[in-house]
């Protein structure tokens, strides 16, 4: 039975959809309108409470938060597709712990840049400036630690691609492409070939081809 995620147009989303590529897992999609406020709507709260994507269905097992979600799948299929867990404890470890660097600290400001100068704009809302700012100044310091990581392995979590790496592919897409700050990535060499290798991905490549952004 196919996995059934919602939203794929959608960033969040997206990061659940590479990992279902890399790890050979079977799905489908179901189009969530945010925009017609579909995700408010009594049915969809039913899956998700809290009104935000995406969420899955596998089977009568329903999932949601995007990180939960491609865990759960890297362990449940482990020795299925892409290995993206690392192969001892310490490896595991170090991808955990740059997943949550990923979640705590390049999420927040990329997000808030997103939603300021891309979809504030496209709803007709104001943007914050100083929020903008604010969020600019976070994210290259957060890259600035990047680097330095960077120089010294070729991935996140050491010399192997992890979730840790995949979970900046949908938000690093508006960095690096839409929000006109290419230039924090590509100003730090390491940083910026690192992104050239995970975003060259075929799993990433065909999210891309099959789910083309909204804005």
């Amino acid at each position: 039975m196919a996995v059934k995620v919602y939203g794929p147009t959608y960033a969040s989303p997206k990061r659940v959809l590479v990992l279902l590529i890399e790890k050979e897992i079977e799905f489908e999609t179901v189009d969530v309108d945010i925009f017609k406020g579909v995700h408010k709507d009594p049915e969809f709260l039913k899956l998700q409470p809290f009104g935000t994507l995406p969420v899955i269905q596998d089977g009568d097992y329903t999932l949601y938060e995007s990180r939960a979600i491609i865990r759960y799948y890297a362990e449940k299929y482990k020795h299925q597709g892409t290995d993206l867990l690392g192969k001892t404890i310490e490896e595991r470890g170090l991808v955990e712990q740059w997943l949550e660097v990923e979640a705590q600290n390049f999420h927040p400001p990329i997000f808030n840049l997103v939603i300021n100068v891309l979809f504030a704009p496209l709803l007709g809302a104001p943007s914050d400036p100083k929020v903008i700012q604010e969020s600019d100044e976070k994210l290259g310091k957060v890259l600035d630690i990047y680097e330095e990581r960077l120089s010294k392995t070729k991935y996140l979590a050491g010399d192997f691609f992890s979730l840790a790496d995949l979970s900046h592919l949908a938000f690093g897409h508006y960095l690096v492409n839409q929000t006109g700050r290419g230039h924090l990535v590509r100003d730090r060499k390491h940083v910026s070939a690192w992104w050239d290798d995970i975003s060259s991905r075929p799993s990433w490549k065909k999210v891309l081809q099959l789910y083309k952004y909204p804005v």
